[in-house]
This record gives C-alpha cells, sequence and structure tokens, in this order.
C-alpha cells in the first residue's frame, strides 16, 4: 500500500535541510564486496547540493578506513580500495564523525550487509553515540538477520511460511538432523546460514548426500543454519519504506537463470531476469503488499527493507521466503529498481531514507530514560 503524504506539514521521511550524509561500506562478512557496489552507487547518485558526502570503508580484516577519493576508487572496482587512509577503531571513526569540519548534522547510511553490519551490531554502536542512522534498528536488525528467529516472530504474526527446520552445530547430531529433514521436508530442500544475504553459503540438496554437503557448507558461515523445503512458485520481491506505517512498492519478480537465484546469478553471470513489475492480478498485488507490511512491522522494520516472498499460485498461494534489513543498491538491485517501478527515483529514494532515519532518531531521542 502507498500511504499518502499528509496535506499540510512535511511528509513522512522529508529530509529537513543539508546532512552530513556518511555512507558506510565494506565490512567482514563475504558479502563485502556487494556492499562496496552498492556504496559506491549511492556516492554516485546522492544530491550533492544536500549532503556533505562523507565514505567511510571497513575492510575485510575489519579495520575502518577514510578518504574522500574513494567515490572514484570504488568506481572502477568491486573491493575496498587498499590505498585508503586508516581512520582506526570504532571508536576513533565515531570521534571523526563528531569532529568533522561540516556544521551540518549527520546521518549514516550503513551499507554493510550480513554479519557485524546488517545484525544490530554496527545499529547499537550508533545508537550508543546518538547518531541517527537510516534502516532498522538493533532488534528489528538482529531478528531480519537470523533466519530462523525470523521464522518464529512472523508465524507468530500469522504470516505464511514454508515448511523448515533449524539445526544448531554442536546440538544434536548431522545424521539426526538429516534424518528429520527426510522424514518431515522431503526432498529437495534448501540449506542456509542462519546470518548471511546475497545468497551466499546456500545450497540446494537433491539427495541425502548433497544434503551432508550442503549443511558442511552452511556451517562454514554460521553456526545455526536453516533447513527449508524446496517450494515450486514464483520468486516475488516487494520494497517497503517507512517507520511506523509502511510504504509498500510495486512487486518486482525474480526469473533465475540458474536452478536457484544463487550469488553468480545475482551479481557475476547476469543470468537472472527482472520482471518489474511482477505480472500478478491486481488482487494477488493487493495481497502480497499487505503481507509485506505486515511482516516490516511485525519483525520491528524501520527505514526499508526488502520483503521475500514465493508464490504458489495453484497451491499455498503466498509464503514468506525472507526479509532484508539492507537490500543491495547496486545497478541490478531489485529494491531501487521496484521503487523507480512505483514512481520513486533513486534520488528521492536517498532522500526518503535520510529524512526517515531522522525521523526516528527524534521520535526516540524524546523517551526519557529516566522514572
Amino acid at each position: 500500500m502507498l500511504i499518502p503524504a499528509p496535506e499540510s506539514g512535511s511528509s513522512p521521511g522529508e529530509t529537513p535541510g543539508r546532512h552530513r550524509l556518511v555512507v558506510l561500506f565494506g565490512g567482514v562478512s563475504a558479502e563485502h564486496d556487494v556492499s562496496c557496489v552498492s556504496a559506491a552507487h549511492v556516492l554516485a547518485a546522492a544530491d550533492r547540493g544536500r549532503y556533505d558526502l562523507v565514505p567511510i570503508g571497513i575492510t575485510h580484516e575489519g579495520q575502518w578506513v577514510r578518504n574522500d577519493d574513494a567515490i572514484a576508487a570504488l568506481s572502477g572496482s568491486t573491493a575496498l580500495p587498499a590505498s585508503l587512509s586508516t581512520v582506526g577503531t570504532e571508536v576513533e571513526a565515531l570521534n571523526l564523525l563528531r569532529d568533522a569540519d561540516s556544521d551540518a548534522p549527520i546521518v549514516v547510511l550503513p551499507l554493510l550487509h550480513g554479519p557485524h553490519g546488517e545484525d544490530g551490531t554496527v545499529q547499537g554502536m550508533l545508537e550508543l553515540a546518538g547518531i541517527p542512522y537510516v534502516g532498522s534498528g538493533v532488534l528489528g536488525s538482529a531478528l531480519c538477520m537470523d533466519k530462523a528467529m525470523a521464522k518464529v516472530a512472523t508465524a507468530q504474526a500469522g504470516i505464511p511460511q514454508c515448511r523448515w527446520l533449524e539445526y544448531r552445530d554442536g546440538i544434536g547430531t548431522r545424521s539426526k538432523i538429516v534424518d528429520r529433514v527426510l522424514a518431515e521436508l522431503g526432498l529437495p530442500v534448501f540449506v542456509k546460514p542462519a546470518n548471511l544475504g546475497s545468497s551466499v553459503g546456500i545450497s540446494k540438496a537433491h539427495d541425502a548426500d548433497e544434503l551432508v554437503a550442503a549443511i558442511d557448507l552452511a556451517l562454514t558461515y554460521d553456526e545455526v543454519i536453516v533447513i527449508e523445503e524446496g517450494v515450486v512458485g514464483r520468486e516475488i520481491e516487494v520494497a517497503v519504506l517507512g517507520n511506523e506505517i509502511p510504504e509498500t512498492s510495486l512487486p518486482g519478480e525474480i526469473l533465475p537463470g540458474a536452478e536457484f537465484y544463487d550469488y553468480e546469478d545475482k551479481y557475476l553471470n547476469g543470468t537472472a531476469a527482472l520482471s518489474i513489475p511482477a505480472k500478478l492480478t491486481d488482487d494477488a498485488i493487493g495481497e502480497v503488499r499487505e503481507l509485506a507490511a505486515r511482516a516490516f512491522t511485525a519483525l520491528r522494520c524501520s527505514g526499508m527493507a526488502r520483503v521475500d516472498f514465493f508464490y504458489e499460485e495453484d497451491g499455498r498461494g503466498w509464503l514468506l521466503n525472507e526479509v532484508n534489513t539492507i537490500p543491495g543498491f547496486t545497478p541490478s538491485s531489485m529494491y531501487p529498481k521496484m521503487w523507480e517501478a512505483t514512481g520513486l527515483e533513486y534520488t528521492d529514494l536517498i532522500d526518503r531514507l535520510v529524512g526517515l532515519a531522522v525521523e526516528r532518531h527524534r521520535r526516540r531521542s524524546g523517551f526519557s530514560t529516566h522514572r
């Protein structure tokens, strides 16, 4: 559902005045390169008449670095350049933000996909520092990052999803979880690290041997994994924007070039096709947009999220797949493309996200912490 702006006053997410926009990118997760590509395009698209842009990167090793030439450097590479000047520790980075030459108020745009960026850790650091940032808070970020806990929360909210099992390394044996999968889910199944994105570490298992290999692979990325039944359905995504009252985009459809939409299909070989808006009936579009808003709210999201579904047209209908609180902003990313199809251009989307961050920070800062 698209929520119309109020008749008077500022619209939800409107950016008040000039801001210092800190684009935080890179990170220690397996999605480092995707984050760098997203950052390069956001930095190139952001309105320089409205923002003082401050790119800050985090290397694979966790070193924080800054250099205003990062915009040009990133435009020709998917990896964080080694030549950037060192900022140092997280505390030093926060001090740098506060002591920057610009008098404009700070807003941080985290584009850190995966662990140590999308999971509430950086969000908690910014909360402690009192710095507004784009996207979900600590709880919403942590819930959505952990696919197992997200499934528990959305099931409680009555949102339909596929059958699934959780396995935590060290609790029970591999043979027992394999037996449970074969008995309760059948084959094929998808095996995923609970706390990762961009299809990293995901495998489709067609038999017991492939299932064991898929579990071993997923456990190299996380101690908790999610095993889901193989759903034969269309892959539909919806972009969400807002805080308490979310707006939803027209849905888009992924047409994988491989057997499923894996990392190579998303970012490397370009064989996946995108259909935006997805070819669906008006009733189906209304249903999936409503479900996307419900999932966004149930998981305590704010700012932005991309909500992914499976659609069994002749079966169970809509099934929630997952919610991504820091969706990609690369040229092939669905989130900005779906908003563009809905009537919100890339540059305006950045403005709305910054405005929502300011709005959320202002509201939360007004709560009393005393008796």
